[in-house]
């Protein structure tokens, strides 16, 4: 972790600035706290908050815009610009919860989005598990009551202890997109409602079906599941890949206590071979589908988003290292 690094990564956003001065630097949670308040008045924060639709949603919709067809989803790709993907942008940027734009926009998605699936009220989440897990992480991060969403979530586990959104279609295996999905809505949960012994089962379960497979490889063959898994992009809306899964695993350890699993090793060291010679990761690649606009450079070039991230995983994991 290069000065030259640090002072790229603090050339941006409050929404980077912030993250760099507590999990990097270990600045005083004062300096960091202020930093992170900029978010709601400055930058890609306030940008996203003055997108925002007068009825408290973003470009009329829960999930999708509420103009877009089928036709332009085949031929544009899936959007990203709708109250689902706002919200959890906003929860990645760090925005304070707690801060007048947000209470503002709590109350106004309650009262007016509903689900394209069948018209459900927002914070009472739908039918898929991916869906539900993000709204438990949304909801929990901005003071929603979304038990409800948990227990049903817990009720939708698969056999073998993860959970897949093709559930309803009849899949009985756990994907790992869906997984990581869930996993963080009951993490946040977590850190919002305390320690539920059922929910922190379920999460255990989920954690075990990841670390089962190393992250990466199937649990049958030991073959990599899918090659994007270890191709890095941002932000990941419903993708998995190993960053998105150790980020995860290095925030269970700040809430619960926990060291790092040995079983990570491997994912790690992936990790640490797509450093760049400059210590920065690339942006492998991004999905296409409208967006608002990016908050990065664009694939091939650095990424700030997954620097951050690769850096505070890495930190995490050397200051804390498993014995095998």
């Amino acid at each position: 972790m290069t000065t030259d690094v640090i002072a790229w990564l603090l050339d941006s956003d409050p929404s980077i600035r912030w993250q760099v001065m507590r999990d990097l630097l270990d600045a005083p949670e004062p300096d960091w706290r202020a930093e992170r308040s900029r978010i709601e008045t400055q930058g890609w924060g306030r940008r996203l908050f003055d997108l925002q639709d007068d009825d408290g949603q973003w470009d009329g919709g829960a999930f999708v815009p509420g103009d877009f067809t089928e036709e332009r989803w085949r031929r544009e790709g899936q959007p990203w610009t709708a109250t689902c993907w706002s919200l959890a942008q906003l929860r990645e940027f760090g925005v304070e919860p707690g801060c007048a734009c947000m209470r503002c926009t709590v109350r106004l998605v309650g009262l007016n989005a509903r689900w394209d699936h069948d018209g459900q009220p927002y914070w009472s989440g739908e039918v898929e598990e991916c869906i539900n897990g993000r709204t438990v992480a949304d909801g929990s991060y901005f003071g929603v009551d979304v038990a409800p969403i948990v227990q049903r979530l817990l009720g939708e586990r698969q056999p073998d202890g993860g959970w897949n959104c093709e559930r309803e279609r009849g899949s009985a295996k756990s994907s790992f997109d869906t997984t990581i999905s869930v996993l963080e809505g009951l993490l946040e949960h977590r850190r919002a409602a305390g320690s539920i012994p059922d929910v922190e089962e379920a999460r255990r379960s989920g954690e075990a079906y990841l670390l089962s497979r190393r992250l990466f490889r199937r649990l049958s063959t030991g073959e990599v599941a899918d090659p994007q898994y270890l191709s890095f992009t941002h932000p990941n809306h419903w993708r998995y890949d190993i960053l998105r899964a150790l980020d995860y695993f290095r925030d269970v350890s700040a809430v619960a206590g926990t060291s790092p699993d040995p079983r990570l090793g491997e994912a790690i060291d992936v990790l640490v071979s797509k450093r760049q010679a400059d210590g920065r990761w690339l942006m492998d690649w991004e999905p296409p589908g409208k967006r608002w606009f990016r908050t990065d450079d664009g694939v091939g070039r650095p990424s700030r988003w997954i620097t951050t991230k690769a850096l505070r995983v890495l930190r995490w994991w050397e200051g804390a290292r498993p014995r095998s």
